[in-house]
């Protein structure tokens, strides 16, 4: 899929031989006969592919209207299967890896064109993003703070129940340079446990606040679960995007940070218009979003 309406209805039209359009079929002439359906097992193939072509034509249908429905300048990429084996990950400046502890990822090295949207926090639970997210099939990867999330994680556990991943972002949201043990425990196991019998599943993604931890706070991490830190290359807002490179532009294995909140001051606009603002850039730069566990 490319650009609304064109690539994209060309390429779910697929008959299935050979990548090529089904042909319609032709209005029978007047004064002849109507050419009979095969029966049997000749019939069975043809109405069977019939009712594929059927179902991928209403599924076109389907996300047409979603896309128009909310405002996107384009139907979204789709995302690429996932890969049979995630991606190895090898030291260098998007990759920190250290004897003994989690592997701390900026970039996924994958050479998909497809990147990653996370969200952080759980401040605002905004109704209408969840529904423009699974309206849109939109993976979506979540690192929540309890003391935010706490007042309604039914929120989240719909979200869950909607194929959403939910992850660790400790209770409390501190800065885990200024932790000792005791704290970095509370802090990071804590939220493990919380998110356990709130989610009903263990994480292995672990966010810290700030992008900011120590040795201390990995070895903390990976002694109660995780196995890899997810921080962000971008920062998406429902106005623009800040790029951590000078380029300003996606790479394959790109993650995107952004947060859980209602319009304010320096968040100029809605959840919605976030995800609307991410899915758009990410489409006209040839990229579709993927789900960050699949691949890390």
């Amino acid at each position: 899929m490319a650009v609304l309406g064109v690539s994209c209805s060309a390429l779910r039209a697929q008959d299935g031989s050979g990548g090529r359009a089904s042909a319609p079929a032709a209005p029978p002439v007047a004064g002849q006969p109507a050419v009979a359906v095969p029966q049997g097992a000749a019939g069975q193939e043809v109405n069977g592919r019939l009712g594929v072509a059927e179902r991928e034509a209403r599924q076109q249908q389907a996300e047409l209207a979603a896309a128009r429905h909310w405002g996107l300048a384009a139907l979204p990429l789709k995302a690429p299967e996932a890969p049979a084996e995630k991606p190895e990950l090898v030291a260098g400046p998007n990759v920190l890896l250290a004897d003994g502890l989690p592997p701390v990822v900026r970039r996924v090295p994958t050479e998909d064109n497809v990147v990653f949207l996370t969200v952080d926090d759980g401040a605002a639970k905004d109704p209408e993003f969840a529904e423009m997210a699974a309206g849109l099939d939109v993976p979506l990867s979540v690192f929540l703070s309890d003391y935010l999330a706490r007042s309604d994680y039914d929120y989240f556990r719909a979200m869950r129940d909607r194929g959403v991943s939910v992850n660790n972002h400790t209770v409390n949201h501190p800065d885990l340079r200024r932790l000792g043990a005791d704290a970095l425990r509370r802090e990071i196991c804590g939220q493990q446990d919380r998110l356990e019998q709130e989610i009903g599943t263990r994480p292995w993604l672990f966010r810290p606040p700030y992008g900011e931890y120590t040795a201390a706070a990995l070895r903390t991490a990976a002694s109660c679960g995780v196995t890899a830190v997810a921080l962000w290359t971008e920062e998406a807002f429902p106005d623009h995007l800040e790029y951590r490179y000078s380029d300003e532009k996606l790479h394959p294995g790109d993650i995107i940070l952004t947060h859980f909140r209602d319009p304010a001051p320096g968040w100029k606009g809605t959840m919605a218009d976030m995800l609307r603002r991410v899915i758009d850039t990410a489409t006209a730069e040839g990229f579709a979003i993927g789900r960050l566990e699949d691949y890390l």
